[in-house]
């Protein structure tokens, strides 16, 4: 009799998922789904010579993905018209179905709420006495809180805080002028509770965390998923895109003083998507065709500890392979005495940030009053997210201690 096999049937959500059938006949075609309600994938696999299935070896002769993926069929899910389940599902049609718990929340990691000396934020750490090294977690444009990083870091034995800067009550309704003395505020608040700190943000989260390691001498190591190492404009208030691109003003302040940055730069081309309803690539509001002014680069030679840079060769959100590149120019020219790296995945787009194992395949996404195309293939986003993962915790766990 056949038998559907998949472990772990209980893991936090970053965790791999071995699926395996057994007992078929050679060459017997059988199609695996797996399902969360609102999101769904299907692939349709045959037997090898021993009746045998295993995701981990074998690729899909037809499906939502192509080629050896063990975990094809969840980043390759797609929207349906359904309600979330409290699970995932993962079926083999004619022979079973096996409920996952694929926890956002790991096992023996407690949630604090944080609303004290004006931080917004939210504190995961595993739930013993021990010290553990701390990572700040920030988001990017999009504000609020990022519960899900912090979580799945926190199963990895570290304190850390995500907090918000804006976007949440509380904090700021915009990215416009944030003090980065909130940030640092939220990295003494950590570190008395923590061993060495650590920051990490993606994409604006991104080129904040460079610019908190540059300001803060308290922070040892620093990831920049799709950053900038330059300081860049900010994104304004209002419901429609181009009304928030042309609000002039700064990012950051420090000390109450605005911080020089790039300006964005509305060419023809992007108007005329906004005006058609096409999906709009931002990066086309970066023009650097005439370098960058100096005052607006990222001294990240100042960072006290690590640093690494995760990018994207197809990123149509921003040129963040560029803008990261300035950062690691500076990093190399400075001779910075700590363990530094710049890693570029080509064919991956904007959404590489943040836990492995979820679905890519949204390559266009919301925005205001507009749909964003982010670039990179689903395949090539979903490689880059578990490998920038993998090289996230294994960094943070390098230059701070777990």
């Amino acid at each position: 009799m056949a038998e559907l096999l998949v472990n772990p049937q209980s893991a936090p959500l970053d965790t791999a998922v071995e699926i395996v059938l057994r007992g078929l006949r050679p060459d017997q075609p059988v199609t695996l789904r797996a399902t969360t309600g609102d999101h769904a994938s299907s692939a349709v696999f045959l037997a090898d010579e021993r009746g045998v299935v295993d995701v981990t070896r074998h690729a899909p002769i037809e499906g939502s993905y192509a080629g050896v993926d063990p975990m094809g069929l969840f980043w390759s899910m797609t929207p349906t018209p359904d309600d979330p389940l409290p699970c995932t599902i993962v079926e083999a049609v004619g022979v079973g179905r096996v409920e996952l718990d694929r926890r956002t929340v790991p096992v023996g990691v407690r949630r604090t709420e944080v609303a004290e000396n004006g931080l917004v934020g939210v504190l995961f750490e595993p739930d013993d006495d021990e010290t553990h090294p701390g990572v700040v977690v920030l988001s990017g444009s999009e504000g609020g809180l990022h519960e899900l990083d912090a979580a799945l870091l926190a199963g990895h034995g570290f304190a850390a805080l995500t907090l918000a800067h804006f976007g949440v009550p509380g904090t700021p309704d915009d990215l416009v002028e944030i003090p980065l003395e909130n940030i640092g505020r939220g990295i003494d608040f950590l570190k008395e509770r923590a061993g060495e700190v650590g920051v990490i943000g993606g994409s604006r989260g991104g080129e904040l965390a460079l610019l908190a390691g540059a300001t803060f001498p308290q922070v040892r190591a620093v990831v920049s998923v799709v950053g900038s190492g330059v300081v860049t404009q900010c994104v304004g208030p209002g419901s429609r895109l181009l009304t928030k691109l042309d609000h002039e003003a700064a990012s950051w302040t420090f000390k109450g003083r605005p911080l020089p940055y790039l300006p964005y730069s509305i060419p023809d081309e992007l108007r005329r998507r906004v005006v058609n309803g096409e999906p709009v690539p931002l990066r086309l509001a970066f023009d650097l065709t005439d370098g960058i002014p100096e005052d607006t680069e990222i001294p990240v030679e100042r960072i006290a500890g690590g640093v690494l840079l995760l990018s994207s060769g197809q990123d149509e959100s921003w040129p963040c392979l560029e803008l990261s590149e300035v950062a690691a120019r500076r990093l190399a020219e400075h001779g910075h005495p700590h363990r530094h790296e710049h890693v570029v995945y080509p064919e991956a787009g904007h959404l590489i940030a943040g836990p492995p194992h979820r679905p890519t395949t949204d390559v266009v996404i919301p925005g205001p009053g507009v749909r964003f195309s982010v670039g990179g293939t689903p395949a090539a986003t979903a490689a880059a997210r578990a490998d920038a993962w993998r090289r996230t915790v294994e960094f943070l766990s390098d230059q701070l201690g777990t």
